[in-house]
């Protein structure tokens, strides 16, 4: 995926965004965003890390050399290291199959994070009331 793909990918899919939201985000203008995302123009080197620091990715991502968005919060253990390298042998469409299957595991677990606390929290509650 090329830079302006991952462009149009990030202010669409991931923060649904048209062109005049992210341009007002970003203090540019959405002629300016259309020409990054049609090809026409590039932004500097700054403006890429301007880009990739509100996307929270890594410029690599962004300019399409890599597809770890942010391997700095990358775990450096086994595992981590094996799917990393697993994924880039993917197509697109199996890296985003994937990518939403961990997206869903993370939410799930936020999920049973939130509900532990609201069961420990129902306890500690109930064993009040029989003190």
């Amino acid at each position: 995926m090329e830079f302006k793909e991952r462009l149009v990918y990030l202010r669409k899919d991931i923060f649904k965004l048209t062109q005049e939201e992210f341009a007002k985000k970003i203090g540019y203008t959405r002629s300016a965003v259309s020409a990054w995302e049609i090809g026409r123009n590039e932004p500097s080197n700054d403006d890429i890390v301007k880009l990739a620091d509100f996307f929270g990715v890594s410029t690599d991502y962004l300019l399409g050399k890599s597809d770890i968005r942010n391997p700095e919060k990358i775990d450096a253990n086994e595992m981590d290291i094996a799917f990393a390298t697993g994924i880039k042998g993917l197509n697109e469409e199996n890296k985003e199959i994937a990518k939403n299957i961990i997206e869903g595991l993370l939410a799930k677990q936020e999920n049973e994070k939130k509900d532990d606390k609201k069961e420990t929290k129902e306890e500690k509650n109930n064993a009040r009331k029989h003190i």
